[in-house]
């Protein structure tokens, strides 16, 4: 299963992600990965939640986080579930946008299908405009 929320900023998109995944660590017997673009969140989350800090901007392009995800599920097999708070803040601006996103949306549902996990990614990124396939998978 794969989710997006989108918003501008101030909207609360990173509270509601990390309250998320927070409940979610409570209920789960499998791993779950927090990515987001600095450490400014690290101590809200529960402790067993695997955080990953994604150097803001190093990653260029949409494909280079699908390698940058692969990487991350290929060295565990337990993850149930990958957060990532501030997608277009980890990819270059302007990489993340409505030629990119399906895309982005079809390599995610592959890994899910593949790999039996699950993601909620969060972006700056204005609702109204996103591409209907998008649109349709929003929280």
């Amino acid at each position: 299963m794969v989710h997006f929320m989108a918003g501008h900023k101030g909207e609360g998109k990173t509270r509601r992600i990390i309250g998320m995944a927070n409940e979610h660590a409570k209920v789960t017997d499998g791993n779950l990965v927090f990515i987001d673009d600095d450490k400014r969140h690290i101590f809200d989350l529960h402790r067993d939640i695997r955080f990953v800090e994604a150097t803001k901007g190093i990653l260029e392009t949409h494909r280079e986080f699908v390698c940058f995800l692969w990487g991350i599920l290929t060295q565990n097999s337990d993850i149930q579930h990958i957060y990532v708070d501030g997608l277009t803040n980890i990819v270059v601006y302007g990489a993340i946008n409505n030629d990119t996103l399906p895309a982005l949306r079809t390599q995610l549902e592959k890994f899910s299908e593949e790999y039996e996990v699950d993601f909620t990614i969060s972006m700056h990124y204005d609702r109204e405009i996103l591409p209907q396939e998008i649109k349709e998978i929003l929280i």
